[in-house]
């Protein structure tokens, strides 16, 4: 340990602080999703991600591509979502391997149920306490590093690489 450089004060400071407000919010998020539309975090993700397809549906692997989730755990999350009626799976018509989650009217309702209370919990405590310079700032300092980050993803956050032939 030796050998490897301390981080200056500053760093450890922007890391502790992005930590601790990642925490902090997502843990105020995470309550209000339950009460307002009994989601978890993960859930409102895929049915938010959903609601943003022009289409309403997306495949599962690019929904766990996105989400940063694992395939299995979002299999799950998304059996949860269609038993109460707000998606639906279906196998692809492009790739019979490939399953299709498609956001229901139910899912549509409960996301405009939630959504109020998620942009007031975000604005109240990550917007509020920053002018709008600072809030492009942080846009365009976090920006940078979330691409970082995506340019070699956690297997979860991975695109599943193509069989070749000889896979088969």
């Amino acid at each position: 340990m030796a050998d490897r450089p301390a981080l200056e004060p500053v760093q450890l400071d922007a890391y502790f602080s992005l930590i601790e407000v990642s925490s902090l919010l997502r843990h105020a998020v995470e309550q209000q999703l339950k009460e307002a539309g009994d989601l978890s975090y993960v859930q409102f993700q895929l049915l938010a991600t959903l609601g943003d397809a022009p289409s309403g549906s997306a495949r599962m692997t690019d929904l766990a591509d996105g989400v940063v989730y694992s395939r299995s755990g979002l299999t799950y999350q998304a059996g949860l979502l269609e038993r109460a009626g707000l998606v639906t799976r279906s196998a692809s018509s492009d790739d019979e391997r490939s399953v299709v989650v498609t956001l229901s009217d139910a899912g549509r309702e409960r996301l405009a149920a939630v959504f109020p209370g998620h942009i007031e919990i975000i604005r109240r405590l990550l917007l509020a306490p920053l002018s709008d310079e600072q809030v492009a700032s942080l846009a365009a300092l976090l920006g940078p590093v979330r691409d970082h980050l995506r340019a070699d993803p956690p297997r979860s956050a991975a695109p599943r690489r193509k069989r070749s032939a000889a896979a088969g």
